[in-house]
């Protein structure tokens, strides 16, 4: 806000300053005299000095503190008249001539100085970017199911905040753990729940973060976001979207392609340097580990990889309840009843399906949630048609 207000008070002082020139120069308080009048002042030598301007000609008159002004007859041989004469003859810049020569060079700060605050925001991503989170009190208590993942995640993090004591077994730390599977299955909601459990710092970023204009930001923002992991051992940096900068590599020659190739290259050297002391794991998260390029998954760099699926009748009673907490349901609405019925949504589906009820709910002055309200939150966040309505949700 500091910032702000200071770029506001100096544009408001640089456009003061313009209009205060403009004023100043198109004031002009000499007296016009008819150029024949003039020319025979000139050789009575009357007037000791001229200032010659590109349309007019200003002038002073011998004993006399009144300045004139006159048309220029815009002669070769006027300045010649004039000195011949015993008059002092110097040149004036016109009044467009200084203010477009002013004008000019404001746009010329402007401009630059608006290229040079853009590169300072773009290249200042290390300040900016890639924020730590330090308290995380997210837990597996909320993440519903998954108990062999988070016991396996557990003792990843374990080895990670340990590396001493289980180096002496010969074991190193994991260096990456690949999640993939459909939307909206909790994988963001997992690594940061692993990060909270372990009580280990926590970076999320997406792949857009790595996404710029100018080439080479990429890969320099890879390298800033591992420096600040370091920075914060343990630390857990996890990456949403994985194959938007993970993608296979591609040598077409295109300014994309070459772009993604850096990023996957200071990838793949980041990775490649981690030591027993680093105390750095990255977590991956995508939707198509198809698409991933084979040199950035193999092992090595990401140990493991796990699928989350959508969630089975345990795991959805389970997230049922913690998306429940507070929200009331009728006596015909059964938990185990409503998480038969909602087989084959995701765990984002269905968190969001009990929140709408609860908004229709609660916009209909109620206090419970029925089953109309849960087939109606159905209807409104799956678009399933009316007839299939009795059965909460029917997945095509």
């Amino acid at each position: 806000m500091k910032n702000k207000k200071n770029i506001l008070i100096i544009s408001m002082v640089i456009l003061a300053a313009v209009i205060g020139i403009s004023f100043y120069f198109e004031k002009d308080n000499s007296q016009y005299m008819p150029y024949p009048e003039f020319y025979n002042h000139v050789e009575k030598g009357n007037v000791i000095s001229a200032k010659i301007a590109s349309d007019k000609v200003k002038f002073c008159l011998d004993c006399e503190e009144t300045e004139y002004h006159t048309d220029n007859p815009e002669l070769d041989s006027f300045k010649e008249f004039l000195l011949l004469n015993g008059v002092k003859v110097t040149s004036e810049e016109d009044v467009d001539t200084i203010l477009y020569t002013v004008v000019d060079m404001i746009f010329y700060v402007i401009f630059f100085g608006i290229i040079i605050f853009g590169l300072y925001k773009l290249f200042d991503f290390r300040k900016n970017t890639f924020k730590v989170i330090r308290n995380n009190n997210t837990k597996f208590s909320d993440v519903a199911g998954m108990e062999d993942l988070k016991r396996d995640m557990l003792q990843a993090v374990n080895i990670l905040k340990n590396p001493h004591k289980y180096a002496a077994k010969g074991i190193r730390p994991i260096n990456g753990i690949l999640l993939e599977g459909d939307p909206g299955n909790g994988k963001t909601l997992f690594a940061r729940a692993l990060a909270g459990e372990a009580k280990v710092n926590f970076i999320a970023t997406k792949a857009t973060d790595f996404q710029s204009a100018i080439m080479s930001i990429g890969p320099a923002k890879i390298k800033a976001l591992f420096r600040k992991a370091r920075a914060n051992k343990p630390c857990i940096i996890f990456i949403d979207e994985f194959d938007g900068i993970g993608e296979k590599r591609y040598f077409s020659g295109t300014g994309i392609d070459k772009e993604n190739n850096r990023i996957i290259a200071a990838m793949l050297n980041e990775m490649d340097g981690f030591t027993r002391e680093e105390g750095v794991m990255v977590i991956a998260a995508t939707n198509n580990y198809q698409a991933l390029d084979e040199a950035l998954v193999r092992a090595g760099r990401f140990d493991k990889k796990y699928t989350v699926p959508y969630p089975d009748y345990k795991t959805r009673i389970e997230l049922i309840k913690i998306h429940s907490k507070d929200k009331k349901f009728s006596q015909d609405v059964s938990i185990e009843e409503i998480a038969s019925k909602f087989e084959d949504l995701s765990c984002s589906q269905i968190e969001t399906i009990l929140n709408e009820a609860a908004v229709i709910a609660a916009g209909q002055g109620q206090e419970e949630i029925t089953k109309n309200h849960l087939q109606e939150a159905v209807r409104r966040i799956c678009n399933v048609a009316p007839a299939h309505r009795s059965g909460y949700i029917r997945r095509q």
